[in-house]
């Protein structure tokens, strides 16, 4: 049985080509989710503490009195992993923080002058407060700690709270991976929680959790959905962190085996997982196809299932006739990762075409894992379309701008008649009178 479902741009119609590309949304605001989602955010800003156990009882089945949703200093002091997980937890971390360095290090504060005695700039400053939410349950993920926190620390935030689920079928443990991120960087408030209660605090605040001014992290339908909700309470978050999602452009040069394994890294997440192979040859489809099928016997069968899924009916191979609509195709997509499985010489003409993507892979030696676990790129990225307009997670989301500006005496008056046109045809009389009473006649 053919792993990847087939379909040639040119022959599918908009509506064929709109549902591959629309994913992930209809999970996260099925009104059924969104009500029960809503029910969940009101208990916690009426009962704070109490309403975010009794999430814990109700959907984790773990049982903690509310003095126990703090997770102790010596908790985090005494977490430990193996060796060869903790080098390599340094190792991202020490990677993470030289990309977001650099990012930060361009988000200076710039002055210049604009006209002749007139003077504008901005000044960057971090966000007062964050709130980092990472997922647990299926598996474990420090990865995502380290990932969404970094960023923040290089940042500045000088206020960090971070949540997590605790192990299933435990009583109230922590994943010590992520611990162990944590006290790395630093962080020294932790809570346990269910996620979207986990979420709800941190917008509104409990008498254990604090209230924070962003919330950040990737997670399930339930996670994203409360994320969403909580901005009508006037917290940011972050558009859209939802199942993940990638797409591999290849031609018929790419090399097969490690192709196939590159599109089974973000298929084996899970059964709402979109895969995509966008490639000129049929010939290499059918043979990724046979691979596929062997590299999949590997697989645990719950990652299998959920790779036959992402590769299936989710996502799936799409013929084009050209690389140029290759890019076309991604562009629609918008794509989470993407990967270029291409020679070399058509490497950069191919970037750059694309503009549609949360990151940009650059051949074979370059695979989502390396991406996912230690380049030091944002690995939380836009889904479901979103990076049409967003970004990663780096520094910059933990950054605001403010504008500063000064005109001297000259300056005002040359813009005095420009500025009482404008306010004079909207109505606004007092807009007007501060520049005529400083320049009568």
């Amino acid at each position: 049985m053919a792993v990847l479902r087939r379909m040639t741009w040119s022959d599918m119609t908009e509506t064929e080509r709109e549902r591959l590309c629309h994913r992930g949304l209809d999970d996260i605001f099925d009104p059924a989710l969104r009500a029960s989602i809503g029910t969940i955010i009101e208990d916690v800003r009426e009962h704070g503490d109490e309403a975010v156990c009794r999430a814990l009882r109700d959907f984790d089945g773990i049982t903690i009195e509310p003095h126990q949703l703090r997770v102790s200093a010596d908790d985090i002091e005494s977490a430990k992993v193996s060796g060869e997980v903790d080098l390599a937890l340094d190792e991202a971390i020490t990677n993470l923080r030289t990309f977001n360095t650099a990012v930060r290090d361009r988000a200076s504060d710039w002055w210049m002058e604009s006209t002749p005695g007139l003077f504008v700039g901005e000044k960057v400053t971090p966000i007062a407060s964050a709130g980092l939410f990472v997922p647990s349950g299926k598996a474990s993920y420090p990865s995502v700690a380290y990932q969404i926190a970094v960023p923040a620390v290089v940042a500045g935030v000088p206020e960090l709270a971070l949540v997590v689920p605790p192990a299933p079928g435990g009583e109230g443990e922590v994943d010590p991976a992520v611990l162990v991120v944590c006290r790395k960087l630093g962080i020294a408030d932790v809570f346990r929680v269910n996620g979207p209660a986990g979420v709800a605090a941190l917008g509104f605040g409990t008498e254990s959790i604090p209230k924070v001014r962003k919330i950040v992290g990737p997670g399930s339908p339930a996670v994203t959905c409360a994320q969403v909700e909580m901005q009508r309470h006037g917290v940011a978050t972050m558009m859209l962190l939802g199942p993940t999602e990638s797409v591999v452009i290849a031609d018929e040069h790419a090399d097969v085996m490690r192709l196939a394994a590159d599109l089974l890294i973000e298929a084996e997440h899970g059964t709402d997982t979109s895969v995509v192979l966008v490639t000129t040859s049929p010939a290499l489809a059918d043979a990724v196809d046979d691979e596929l099928a062997r590299q999949l016997a590997d697989l645990p069968e719950v990652r299998a299932a959920a790779a036959r899924a992402a590769l299936g009916h989710n996502g799936g191979c799409v013929f084009v006739g050209s690389l140029a609509e290759a890019t076309d195709v991604v562009n629609r997509y918008a794509p989470e990762h993407l990967q270029l499985a291409l020679r070399e010489p058509d490497l950069q003409p191919t970037l750059s075409r694309l503009t549609e993507a949360g990151e940009i892979l650059l051949g074979q030696d370059t695979p989502f894992s390396a991406a996912n676990y230690l380049i030091g790129c944002p690995a939380s990225l836009p889904t479901s379309g979103f990076a049409h307009v967003s970004s990663g997670i780096t520094v910059d989301a933990f950054l605001k701008r403010t504008a500063v500006a000064q005109a001297d005496p000259a300056a005002l008056r040359a813009m005095s008649p420009a500025i009482v046109a404008l306010a004079d045809h909207e109505g606004f009389p007092a807009h007007a009178a501060a520049l005529r009473r400083r320049h009568p006649g």
